[in-house]
């Protein structure tokens, strides 16, 4: 049976990736930050701890009871966990930005690197980095987590060189839009931190960010959780899996669009998205 550790499970993609897997003879171990999701994911039937990618006692404990079950060994990790901080940059505090990259870059690198000695000493693993099409272009309000996720491709594309010939396989993946909590909580996370009407951008806040138009002609693009555990599936089974997968149509359009077109070009198109 082959073992998976999760971060970001307590909705979304990790929560269905983690049931899929599960209920498919994946030996799971799922995580959240909140104690009571984990507890409800135990009452699930998921082994289910806490870990909160920025507490590093958490990764610590974690670990340690994950490789005390039989065998000792990891095949895979899915470092999922991550958040969405939007507004324009002139108003993203420097420490909110540091917040951004706490959870997305530094959990995820600090998680990463403790598996990675586990994962050579067994001879083989998957490490399964969730990145994003934001990682890949940039849109306006998006700067915080745009730089995030830029920042984790950086960090994806060192390991697969660093990492060849190791059988630790490194696998990207870069989504669109999924239904998911994602929004509610990003928007949670700008009412938290952005001075909205202190901002020269608060009529454009207003149009694109908290009414449900925009949210209703994104919707077009948007899947749902099974495109992203399609992918997970490959990058699991597959013996040589890619080292990038696009996920949604939306991903696919600005992934061709960004090697295609000149930047000026392309900084017309993404203005009007």
């Amino acid at each position: 049976m082959k073992s998976i550790l999760i971060t970001g499970c307590s909705s979304g993609i990790g929560y269905d990736t983690a049931h899929y897997l599960h209920q498919n003879g994946y030996d799971v171990f799922a995580t959240a930050r909140a104690q009571m999701d984990v507890d409800r994911l135990r009452s699930e039937g998921l082994k289910a701890y806490r870990l909160d990618v920025t507490l590093v006692e958490t990764i610590e404990a974690t670990l340690e009871a994950v490789l005390q079950h039989p065998g000792g060994t990891l095949d895979a990790l899915f470092n999922n966990a991550g958040y969405g901080q939007p507004g324009a940059l002139e108003d993203i505090a420097t420490p909110v930005l540091q917040e951004q990259f706490v959870t997305n870059v530094f959990g995820l690198h600090e998680l990463t690197r403790r598996i990675i000695p586990v994962m050579r000493a067994q001879g083989y693993g998957r490490i399964i980095q969730h990145s994003s099409v934001l990682g890949l272009v940039s849109l306006r309000f998006r700067g915080a987590y745009n730089a995030s996720k830029y920042a984790v491709e950086g960090l994806c594309d060192t390991l697969r060189l660093e990492l060849e010939g190791s059988n630790i396989h490194v696998v990207t993946l870069n989504t669109g839009p999924v239904t998911s909590k994602f929004r509610d909580n990003a928007l949670r996370m700008f009412a938290e931190h952005v001075e909205c009407s202190r901002s020269i951008f608060s009529e454009q806040y207003e149009q694109e960010l908290l009414n449900s138009k925009g949210q209703k002609e994104a919707s077009f693009f948007t899947c749902n959780s099974d495109a992203v555990i399609a992918k997970v599936v490959m990058a699991l089974e597959y013996k040589r899996p890619a080292p990038r997968y696009y996920i949604t149509a939306a991903t696919h359009w600005l992934g061709v669009l960004k090697r295609l077109l000149p930047t000026r070009v392309l900084d017309a198109l993404l203005r009007r998205i």
